[in-house]
């Protein structure tokens, strides 16, 4: 009779082979198998069970007899599938396995309905050393395994909460928007919700306002805004601050007929709930979590959990609503000072006619019937066009005119048309009451409201939109205005001075300036000579500026060489007195000794000046300039600060001049 060892790794035992293993001596262990708290059983070369105790067949499903002298496949084709390829090995490779996990799938395919088993298999030997079967203990460590899911995913849930809060500790009020809608896609996809939201509670009107939200793709978007009507109990829970939650939308009560409603017209929503959080006791907005597909079961932890998160949610926004009141604030405190600090420095004394314009240099015959003008006009209230090339000194006469005027205990306020947005022209000419426009929280004064009395210098006035002309033109013409946003005329007493480089006459042929507003302007117009028309007054407006530059940068200028100063003469100024001002301000930063030099661009002798035409002459200036600076307009060094022209100025003239701007390192 043969005899097969079975080999475990903690002991050998010695059983019967053949039937005999399977019958006779076989049964003195049955009463210990029966006894172990795991199913255990025995199968022969061709894999039938020779023997199952009761706990395997509980572990398999099977009654204990219908398992014995059956082959694994004939038992449940599923727990051969996964036993088969293990018994099979073992018989083969005569090697034992253990601790083995080995899923069953349940003939319904359902994922969450698989067993887990944890499997130890031995090869058993006949005495000659040959493989008769093998042994099988099996554990059924489903449940074990579902509790540590749970567990790691319980885990996996607080880390994710943990990192979501951590992301809002010190975040920029900037970030704030973009990393909860992050989160809550986050959440969503983690917990297998279908769209999460958050909602602002509007105090003025009580409407609920979507914020920011989340959802998967295919699911319905919620509206922008629900008004108080649409959902009463919510919205009535929400002011409560209450925690609503409901697994199936259908089992609601008839008193919530209008939110039945709501869920059906929205995707057809089965499973929701919201969270309110309140600051300083008053109800700042909800988040709202949804499922359309499936019912969802609102844990207490987990309702819990997700409480403290929109907790941190709330408190990021309120924080970000704080600081934009704050910046509001701010900018509005910064913008009345700016319009005091702009007052106080109108109000300074500027130019003095009576004393021989100080700051007005010159003594050419241009000049002097400039200021004979300046006088003659200036004790009126008539209106003033003045009239000249960027630089020549437009603000300069205005300036002397408002100063020899019956309103020079006023403020002269200035508004170049050129540098305000289209959008923003209206607002900051006549003013805008709160909540004219988005952004408009208060009310405000226009420039002309604040020139009562005084003077409003318009500069640039041919940049001004047309759509705007037309209300300038009432203004002047009734002294009356009227807010944006408000339908109250408000009378004003306002002395305009305008200026401007541009032919307004041509624009009006071309329709682009209103043709009775350039005549209700042009009751006196100024023209300010270039400086190329007033060469001698070079030489006094050269050293004008050396004199106040020597005291900003405590230097002592001497002298200037006649050759150095006949070349300045020559110039053509193309940037007039402005360019002439930056000029001598390099030079004056770059001088060491008492000897000033005054470089000018070699691009420009006087030869080449007198045989071009004005416009050819600005043009290949300033594209000398734009190459200097690598076609680099704005910022420090650039060319708008090289010819102390303002960025917009310097484009108008660019694309009058047809200069195409040009990239870093092309040519022309």
């Amino acid at each position: 009779m043969k005899r097969v060892l079975v080999d475990t790794e903690m002991e050998t035992a010695i059983v019967p082979s053949d039937t005999e293993f399977f019958s006779g001596k076989f049964a003195r262990l049955e009463r210990l198998f029966e006894q172990v708290p795991f199913g255990i059983s025995v199968f022969d070369r061709q894999l039938q069970v020779t023997h199952a105790n009761d706990r395997m067949a509980a572990i398999i499903g099977e009654p204990a007899e219908r398992c014995l002298g059956s082959a694994v496949r004939s038992v449940d084709p599923a727990i051969a599938l996964a036993l088969e390829p293990l018994l099979r090995s073992s018989i083969a490779e005569n090697r034992s396995f253990v601790q083995k996990e080995i899923i069953v799938p349940f003939s319904d395919n359902n994922a969450s309905h698989n067993r887990c088993w944890l499997a130890c298999c031995h090869p058993l030997k006949a005495e000659d050393g040959s493989v008769a079967g093998c042994g099988l203990i099996v554990q059924d460590i489903t449940e074990r395994k579902k509790k540590e899911g749970v567990q790691v995913e319980l885990l996996k849930f607080e880390a994710l909460l943990s990192d979501l809060s951590a992301t809002f500790i010190n975040v920029q009020v900037s970030e704030v928007d973009g990393k909860i809608v992050r989160g809550l896609q986050q959440i969503v996809e983690f917990l297998g919700f279908d769209r999460s939201s958050v909602w602002r509670v509007d105090p003025d009107n009580g409407n609920m306002v979507c914020t920011h939200t989340y959802a998967l793709a295919g699911i319905v978007q919620p509206p922008t805004i629900l008004l108080p009507k649409a959902m009463p109990i919510w919205n009535a829970m929400v002011l409560r601050d209450e925690i609503f939650k409901v697994s199936d939308v259908d089992e609601l009560s008839d008193d919530f007929v209008q939110e039945k409603n709501y869920c059906r017209e929205h995707g057809g929503i089965r499973s929701i709930m919201f969270i309110p959080a309140s600051v300083g006791g008053v109800v700042a907005g909800f988040i709202t979590f949804v499922s359309y597909r499936v019912k969802r079961d609102w844990h207490d932890d987990l309702i819990q959990r997700l409480r403290l998160l929109w907790e941190v949610y709330a408190n990021a926004l309120e924080r970000k609503r704080a600081d934009q009141k704050i910046q509001s604030a701010l900018a509005e405190i910064e913008k009345l000072k700016d319009r005091l600090e702009a007052e106080n420095i109108y109000l300074r004394d500027q130019i003095s006619i009576e004393h021989q314009y100080d700051e007005i240099i010159g003594k050419s015959y241009a000049v002097r019937k400039v200021l004979l003008q300046v006088e003659q006009v200036a004790t009126t209230d008539s209106t003033v066009l003045i009239l000249g090339e960027t630089g020549t000194g437009k603000e300069l006469i205005a300036r002397a005119i408002h100063n020899q005027s019956m309103r020079r205990g006023r403020a002269m306020i200035k508004v170049n048309c050129a540098a305000l947005p289209a959008a923003l022209v209206e607002s900051e000419l006549f003013g805008h009451e709160k909540g004219a426009y988005t952004g408009a929280v208060s009310n405000q004064i226009g420039r002309f409201e604040a020139a009562d009395g005084g003077t409003l210098f318009l500069d640039e006035i041919g940049e001004l939109p047309l759509e705007q002309q037309t209300k300038l033109l009432r203004v002047l013409q009734e002294g009356q205005l009227e807010r944006l946003g408000s339908p109250r005329p408000i009378n004003v007493d306002v002395r305009v001075i305008a200026a401007t480089n541009r032919n307004l006459a041509q624009a009006v042929k071309e329709g682009h300036f209103r043709e009775d507003l350039y005549y209700r302007l042009n009751v006196f117009p100024i023209s300010i000579p270039p400086l190329r028309e007033r060469r001698e007054d070079i030489p006094l407006l050269v050293w004008g500026l050396v004199d106040e530059f020597c005291k900003i940068f405590g230097k002592t200028i001497e002298r200037i060489s006649k050759k150095n100063m006949e070349t300045l003469e020559q110039y053509s100024w193309p940037g007039n007195i402005r360019e002439l001002r930056n000029m001598v301000e390099r030079a004056m930063i770059l001088s060491t000794g008492t000897v000033l030099i005054i470089d000018v661009p070699e691009s420009y002798s006087s030869e080449i000046a007198q045989s071009m035409s004005l416009e050819d002459v600005e043009r290949r200036h300033i594209i000398s300039v734009m190459e200097s600076t690598g076609w680099r307009v704005r910022g420090r060094n650039g060319a708008a600060e090289i010819l102390t022209l303002k960025p917009t100025t310097l484009d108008s003239m660019m694309k009058k001049l047809g200069i195409a701007r040009k990239k870093a390192g092309s040519e022309i």
